[in-house]
C-alpha cells in the first residue's frame, strides 16, 4: 500500500505531517508548484523542504497549476493545447527539481483526467508513471501512465476505510 496526497494544502504540514513522523509512514505528495508559497491555503517551500528532508515524504508533480485538461482542450487550438500541456508538465518538473532537489518523474493527473495523447506527452516530458483516481486495485496488466488510486472521501470511514486497507482476496 502506498499513501499519496494531492495538491499541497497547508493541512498536509499541520495535520498529516505529525502523523507521518509519529507512525513513520512514507507518503508521496503530488504538488502543483504555482500555489506553493503563493496561495493562502497552500504549503510553503520551507514546509515542503522540511517534509522531504524527513526521509518519509517524497514530492512529485501534479502539473504546474492543476488545470482541467478537458476544459483546456475545448478552449485552445490543437497546437496551443499541446504547448499548454507540455508547459504544465515541464514547468512543474523543473521547478520542483530546482526548489527541492531530486528527480521528479511521477505525475498525478489533475481531476483524474488523462487520455492516450496526454500519457504520451507525459512520457516525452520525462515522467515514468502517472496516477489516476480510478477506484480499483493496481494490476500487472495496468498502464504505467494510468495507475489507479483510491480517492478517499468523507464516506470512507470506519469499516469502509478498513475494507480499503484489507489485502485483496
Amino acid at each position: 500500500m502506498v499513501l499519496t496526497v494531492d495538491d499541497g494544502h497547508r493541512t498536509v504540514y499541520t495535520d498529516l505531517f505529525p502523523l507521518i513522523r509519529r507512525h513513520r509512514i512514507p507518503v508521496t505528495l503530488f504538488i502543483y508548484p504555482s500555489a506553493i508559497s503563493n496561495a493562502s491555503y497552500a504549503l510553503t517551500w520551507e514546509q515542503l523542504s522540511e517534509m522531504k528532508g524527513s526521509g518519509l515524504v517524497d514530492v512529485q508533480s501534479h502539473t504546474f497549476w492543476h488545470p482541467n485538461f478537458n476544459v483546456e482542450r475545448r478552449r485552445l487550438t490543437a497546437p496551443a493545447y499541446e504547448r499548454f500541456v507540455q508547459d504544465q508538465f515541464v514547468k512543474s518538473k523543473a521547478i520542483l527539481e530546482q526548489r527541492l532537489g531530486g528527480k521528479i518523474d511521477l505525475l498525478a493527473w489533475p481531476f483524474g483526467i488523462y487520455d492516450d495523447q496526454l500519457m504520451q506527452w507525459a512520457r516525452e516530458a520525462g515522467y515514468v508513471a502517472a496516477f489516476s483516481i480510478d477506484r480499483r486495485p493496481v494490476t500487472r496488466a495496468g498502464k504505467s501512465m494510468a495507475l489507479p488510486r483510491y480517492l478517499i472521501v468523507d464516506a470512507d470511514r470506519g469499516a469502509r476505510f478498513e475494507a480499503l486497507l484489507a489485502p485483496p482476496k
